[in-house]
């Protein structure tokens, strides 16, 4: 990530899945809470990287 649109566009992406999505691109981190009945957690990373980002 390189700035606060990445943050956004991520958080975004998962809006709909998860119960809350908090991104900081200057951390370099996301944490992610989600119902694990609803989405995978093999999904939220499929749907970061398909946006562009890699996962470490």
């Amino acid at each position: 990530m390189h700035c606060a649109s990445c943050s956004q566009i991520i958080e975004m992406n998962l809006a709909d899945l998860v119960k809350s999505a908090k991104v900081s691109h200057v951390r370099g981190i996301a944490e992610i809470e989600f119902d694990e009945k609803k989405v995978s957690e093999k999904k939220i990373k499929e749907i970061i990287e398909k946006g562009g980002y890699k996962i470490l």
